[in-house]
């Protein structure tokens, strides 16, 4: 299998500069690093009628290309569901019966953050257990053995954080983020991460949860992210941030290309003609203040 880097966005809307220009990084990562291309839509949840195509739509607009067939993490169940079978066969996992503001309310562990799972449920016996499946559905959580992991990041060096008994099966149902991203990353042969430097505080879970399933643990680079005037994470409400609204406006999908890329310290053009310029370790280690340009 070729090794490969990946952009994994979720349909929810439209795609906004922010996540264009991640796009355009985890692009220029894999292509500069020899490795393929893919792309996974991560449609677990939030899934908004016609977004996909317009995200599909956009990245191709900015000239972001991909080298195999769009995968949909909806249609991946069987691999999740053998992954949590195989940590049940170990013991590794357990049912949960908390209340989002149960977990939000009870104490937890010394410098573990707001919402870190404090092991409620951890020790239920058979009985307990019986009495809650009558009045709640279970969730199904890892059963830890660490409370912390580390993980190496190509930008950003040696980052530990708190790994707690997290979600693998959410009580509707749903696959949890942190089960499914492990397996889809290491079936599809990925194994270069690039993303927005939001997501590092899961990522020990992560890589902790690949290594119980003797998966690889990819090369992680977080990248900094794009925000408003006020240093705040870029939105849609922050108008015209998708190129939809700013075709609307005058601006061409080509000219905020060429400001991404120039926002990175490459020659605007397309893509393929920036990928000489790039270099991993020029990438900018701060945010990007988007300003809206003039038509």
């Amino acid at each position: 299998m070729t090794a490969a880097g990946r952009f994994a966005p979720s349909p929810s809307g439209e795609l906004h500069v922010g996540n264009l220009r991640t796009a355009v990084l985890a692009w220029l990562f894999a292509k500069s690093t020899g490795r393929d291309f893919l792309l996974r839509v991560e449609d677990l949840d939030r899934a908004r009628s016609g977004a996909e195509a317009e995200q599909l739509r956009d990245l191709r607009a900015v000239g972001v290309s991909w080298d195999a067939a769009v995968v949909r993490q909806t249609e991946r169940a069987e691999l999740y569901d053998e992954a949590i079978a195989r940590l049940a066969a170990d013991g590794r996992t357990y049912e949960c019966f908390c209340t989002r503001r149960e977990i939000q309310e009870a104490p937890s562990a010394p410098h573990a953050p707001q919402g870190a799972y404090p092991g409620t449920c951890r020790r239920l016996s058979h009985a307990e257990r019986e009495i809650r499946r009558t009045t709640r559905p279970a969730s199904i959580r890892l059963r830890a053995e660490v409370s912390e992991w580390a993980v190496e990041d190509q930008l950003l060096g040696k980052y530990a954080g708190v790994v707690d008994d997290f979600v693998l099966r959410r009580n509707d149902g749903v696959t949890a983020y942190n089960l499914a991203v492990v397996v889809d990353d290491a079936q599809q042969g990925i194994d270069q991460v690039v993303r927005g430097d939001d997501l590092l505080p899961s990522t020990p879970r992560q890589a902790y949860l690949a290594t119980l399933l003797g998966l690889p643990i990819p090369e992680y680079a977080h990248v900094p992210l794009v925000v408003n005037h006020d240093g705040v994470r870029l939105a849609k409400r922050d108008r015209a941030v998708t190129l939809g609204d700013l075709a609307a406006v005058g601006i061409p999908a080509e000219r905020v290309r060429d400001l991404l890329l120039e926002s990175l310290g490459l020659p605007s053009g397309t893509l393929q003609a920036a990928l000489p310029h790039f270099t991993p370790r020029h990438v900018p280690k701060t945010p990007w203040v988007w300003k809206t340009p003039r038509a």
